[in-house]
C-alpha cells in the first residue's frame, strides 16, 4: 500500500494536532507537529530575552540564534504521541503555556524562522507516511501533498477548547483573554507577508464548530483512505 503525505492547516486551537496524531497512529506514520516547533523558538526567545517585557521582539537576534535552536520530536511510549525537545531538553509542557501563546504568531511571522523551520520539516517528510498540522503545510512545505485539509471553526469555540484544555490540566486561563488572543493570532497568521495561512485551493474543509472529536476523526480517516486507495 503507497504512503502518502498529509498536509493539515487552519486556525489555531482547531485541535489540528489532536487529529492529525490520531489520524498518524491508526495509519502508522509519522506525525510531525509544526506549531510545536514555532511555539519551541518563540520558549528559546522568551528564555533567552528576545522578547523584551513589554512585548517587543528582538528579530534580528533572534534570526541570527537560529543556527542555535534544533527541534525534534520524540515518541512517548505512555502517551502515544510524540514530544516535543529543544536542543535535546523536553520541551512539551513549557511551550503549551499561555505565555508561549501570546507571543508565537510575531515569531512565526518571521520569515527567516519560517524557512528554518520549513527546511527541517521537508527533511522529515520526504518518504511519505507522514502527517504533518500548521498554518502552511499544504501551500508551503508540501505544496504536492495527496491529501490536503484545512480545518476551522468559530473563534469563540476554539477559545472555549483552550480554555478547557488549561483548565484540566491545572493551568491558569482566562476566557477573555484567550479569545482575544485567538482573535489576535487569526489576524496576525492571515495577514503576515511570509507564507500567510490560507485555504489551499485544492485543499478540503472541515468546519469542527459543532463536530465532536469521534465524528472529525472518523471523516478525516475515511478522507485518507480514500486518498491512498486512489
Amino acid at each position: 500500500m503507497k504512503k502518502i503525505t498529509i498536509a493539515i492547516d487552519g486556525h489555531s486551537s482547531c485541535g489540528k494536532s489532536t487529529m492529525a496524531k490520531d489520524l498518524a497512529r491508526k495509519l502508522g506514520y509519522v506525525y510531525v507537529d509544526t506549531g510545536a516547533m514555532y511555539r519551541a523558538v518563540t520558549l528559546y526567545a522568551l528564555r533567552h530575552q528576545l522578547i523584551t517585557p513589554d512585548g517587543t521582539l528582538l528579530a534580528d537576534e533572534l534570526i541570527a540564534a537560529l543556527p542555535d535552536i534544533h527541534i525534534s520530536f520524540r515518541y512517548n511510549a505512555e502517551t502515544g504521541r510524540p514530544d516535543t525537545y529543544l536542543n535535546g531538553e523536553l520541551v512539551e509542557k513549557d511551550i503549551r503555556t499561555q505565555e508561549v501563546s501570546n507571543h508565537v504568531s510575531p515569531v512565526a511571522a518571521i520569515g527567516q524562522v519560517r524557512e528554518a523551520m520549513v527546511a527541517q520539516q521537508q527533511q522529515m517528510g520526504q518518504e511519505g507516511g507522514i502527517v504533518m498540522d500548521g498554518r502552511d503545510i499544504g501551500t508551503v512545505v508540501f505544496p504536492h501533498a495527496e491529501l490536503k485539509v484545512f480545518v476551522t471553526a468559530s473563534a469563540e469555540v476554539r477559545a472555549q477548547r483552550r480554555f478547557k484544555e488549561l483548565q484540566e490540566k491545572g493551568m491558569p486561563a482566562d476566557y477573555d483573554d484567550i479569545l482575544r488572543n485567538v482573535q489576535e493570532r487569526d489576524y496576525i497568521d492571515s495577514h503576515r507577508e511570509v507564507s500567510p495561512l490560507r485555504q489551499a485551493d485544492d485543499a478540503l474543509l472541515l468546519d469542527n464548530s459543532s463536530l465532536t472529536i469521534e465524528e472529525q476523526n472518523q471523516w478525516l480517516l475515511e478522507q485518507a483512505r480514500k486518498t491512498i486507495e486512489g
